[in-house]
């Protein structure tokens, strides 16, 4: 219930502070009194579009503050949780309007949106008046309302979730089929590329470890032909090794004839034939190290470019070959066992759809009873409201093919205003003041199902008197046993 509003600086109201009770509040007073203030500034608490021109004269804003006691259950809560704003006590809503036009909202001291502060204030407050748009003269809300009544939201509810399953199960179809009937268009060329990706079988980080082995083994083969040339000198035809291994056998030969005058020279032959010995040593050594095999060289040039041929035919790097390999792989396996599968997603949304159209037909049915019960218990209020002669239809058309999330009926409220008179929709063929007492027979049907905590009437006993304002008043009395209702009159 609205237990507090606080109204400052709000068109000719400066500051004001109301606190209301459960039960039946009457806001009354003559035309200029500021009634309609007061329903503006509670409007613009619940999240009514923001005007400039509601900041009282020479203020630089407006702030209207209403404070709602509801118990911890009520879907208000709900609002507050899935948004993340504290929740502690009483629900505050909080509008501030300024004289630029800005406006700024919070919910429970926490900024909020606009948007917000409307969801929440349209489950906390009703607003009925003769030109009011919202709540029971909204067609779309009529279905709601009417299973309300009838005590079958959970039917409802399970209705939709057949529904919102059955489309998911609709799309997987679609989407398998649609994959499938792609896979079929490629089918040849996806078996040629598996099959030369299968048999050219390229593994991860692969290319790098062969163009580096490639790199190093060019590398030593201009190192190889250097050190043959080297092995060509010291141990080819031409090598000078022989003839000095000659020359110095017979200069050892005559030293002895001439003591002491070719020792130096033998000596340093000798060195010399040692040292040429060493590099011939060294170079059949260097040339073991070099492990050249031009085989090897040729065998790993040919995988490399092998698997840099098959990267530029498919687009996609050497490294992601294996990937793309897996990949088409599995398309084939989906289209081998696709109509399998495909066969079974059929089955599956067929059987979904068939759950749906029996909880639909379950609900339809539920609806058309309750459409019955709706329309006497509004009935039997009309009477006393000098309605006596008017009919209140509950327009319930039912189209089993035309699945709806909320089922296959569109519901609407019509009125006939007078026997032999064309009925139709509420909104259109009632006059301000017929429509005013049929919102309260309405309401006065739907008070214990799915009604806001706080309804608010504005002029619903205008033009009328006596016996028909008595019932008025009597019937407010009863909803405001069971709800808080406000009357502006």
């Amino acid at each position: 219930m609205l237990s507090r509003l606080s109204i400052r600086d709000i068109v000719l109201i400066e500051k004001l502070d109301i606190d209301f009770l459960p039960g039946l509040s009457v806001l009354t007073g003559e035309t200029g009194a500021g009634k309609s203030i007061l329903l503006d500034a509670l409007s613009l608490a619940l999240g009514a579009r923001g005007d400039a021109a509601l900041v009282r004269h020479g203020a630089a804003q407006g702030q209207v503050i209403a404070v709602f006691d509801v118990p911890r259950n009520h879907p208000a809560r709900a609002l507050l949780a899935d948004n993340a704003i504290e929740d502690d006590g009483d629900i505050i809503l909080r509008r501030v309007q300024t004289a630029d036009g800005r406006t700024r909202v919070f919910v429970n001291d926490q900024p909020s949106s606009v948007t917000l502060m409307r969801d929440i204030g349209h489950v906390l407050v009703e607003i009925h008046g003769q030109h009011d748009e919202r709540a029971l003269v909204d067609p779309g809300a009529h279905r709601e309302l009417l299973d309300s009544f009838g005590g079958h939201l959970g039917a409802a509810r399970a209705t939709g979730e057949a529904w919102r399953y059955w489309r998911g199960c609709e799309q997987d179809l679609a989407k398998h089929r649609a994959k499938v009937e792609a896979a079929a268009r490629e089918a040849d060329y996806l078996r040629a590329s598996v099959a030369e990706l299968a048999k050219l079988d390229p593994q991860p980080g692969e290319e790098s470890e062969l163009a580096e082995l490639r790199a190093t083994m060019m590398r030593a083969e201009k190192i190889a032909s250097e050190i043959h040339d080297a092995q060509d000198v010291l141990s080819g035809p031409s090598s000078p090794l022989p003839q000095l291994a000659s020359l110095l056998r017979r200069l050892q030969r005559k030293a002895g004839e001439a003591p002491g005058l070719l020792d130096d020279v033998v000596k340093s032959l000798d060195e010399a034939m040692l040292s040429l010995d060493a590099a011939q040593s060294g170079v059949e050594a260097a040339l073991r190290a070099t492990e050249y095999d031009p085989q090897r060289l040729e065998k790993a040039e040919e995988r490399l470019f092998s698997l840099r041929a098959a990267s530029r035919k498919h687009s996609v790097a050497v490294d992601d070959l294996a990937q793309l390999r897996d990949t088409m792989a599995a398309d084939l396996a989906d289209l081998d066992a696709g109509e399998d599968r495909l066969h079974g997603l059929e089955k599956q949304a067929a059987a979904a759809r068939e759950a749906y159209d029996i909880s639909a037909a379950q609900l339809s049915s539920l609806r058309h009873a309750a459409a019955v019960g709706l329309t006497r218990a509004v009935m039997a209020e009309l009477p006393a409201l000098k309605l006596e002669r008017a009919e209140f239809i509950v327009e319930l058309a039912s189209d089993a093919s035309s699945r709806m999330e909320e089922g296959i009926d569109q519901v609407e409220f019509w009125v006939r205003t007078n026997p032999g008179t064309r009925p139709g929709p509420m909104m259109k063929v009632a006059s301000g003041g017929e429509l005013s007492r049929f919102l309260l027979a309405l309401k006065v049907a739907l008070a214990d199902r799915g009604s806001a905590p706080t309804l608010v009437f504005d002029e619903i006993d205008t033009g009328v008197g006596g016996a028909v304002a008595d019932a008025i008043g009597q019937r407010l009395a009863r909803l405001s046993k069971r709800v808080q209702v406000l009357s502006v009159t």
